[in-house]
């Protein structure tokens, strides 16, 4: 019950992300799905969870939605593949007092009279949480002015993140699960022999797609389709 749990705690990037309150949620994960995007408008692919019933929130899938800009010319010798033009998420229908990526903070304030008389506030902040996964930051659209730099190196890491999932993490998750699989700079093990780990061995599996490009669809490459939670 705990396999996708344990794959997403052994890849050190993702492992960072998860709090001790992820984890009872986590145990419910029970697969994790990759959807292409190949319409003629645009290019892209879906991070689909599928998550048990649970006591934390009604939804049973949860999306993440990568939309990328293929504009760039191809025969341009610094092409490295499109870049992302969107990142949307999804609203989680999270059950009363079980929203794990918020908490409640008390600050004391003077009172309004003056004097030592003192107040408490209550204010609700943003709690870390790996399912912060699933509100990505907000960038202007980038004809816009003074664009947020900081928000764009948030949705580039929310990107490798994404990409990560897609290429690594989904389409070896048994070898993660295992341990058969390191987290290196490669991603992939070695041999007993010390040989290098043949890529062809995954074909039957899928291979990953390239990074920033789609790929063939490692659980029977249908199309998106509707989604459980609301887009953001």
């Amino acid at each position: 019950p705990t396999f996708w749990l344990t794959v997403l705690k052994n890849v050190s990037m993702l492992a960072e992300m998860i709090q001790p309150h992820d984890e009872e949620i986590l145990k419910s994960l029970e697969d994790v799905q990759i959807k292409y995007i190949t319409e003629a408008a645009s290019q892209g692919f879906i991070l689909e969870f599928y998550f048990a019933p649970n006591e934390y929130f009604t939804d049973t899938i949860l999306t993440k939605t990568y939309i990328f800009d293929d504009e760039v010319e191809r025969d341009n010798l610094d092409y490295e593949g499109p870049d992302i033009k969107s990142c949307n998420g999804c609203t989680i229908t999270w059950n009363k007092g079980k929203n794990v990526t918020v908490k409640v903070v008390k600050k004391k304030q003077k009172g309004r009279g003056g004097g030592n008389q003192q107040r408490t506030i209550t204010k609700t902040v943003q709690a870390e949480s790996f399912f912060n996964f699933f509100t990505p930051p907000v960038v202007k659209d980038e004809d816009e002015e003074d664009e947020d730099e900081d928000k764009l190196a948030l949705l580039d890491a929310d990107f490798e993140i994404g990409a990560y999932l897609r290429d690594r993490v989904v389409p070896r998750a048994v070898l993660i699960f295992t341990g058969e699989l390191n987290d290196d700079e490669d991603g992939y093990p070695e041999s007993d022999s010390g040989e290098e780990y043949d890529e062809d061995d995954d074909d039957e599996e899928g291979s990953p797609a390239p990074h920033g490009k789609a790929g063939k669809n490692t659980k029977g490459g249908t199309e998106a389709q509707p989604q459980e939670c609301k887009q953001q």
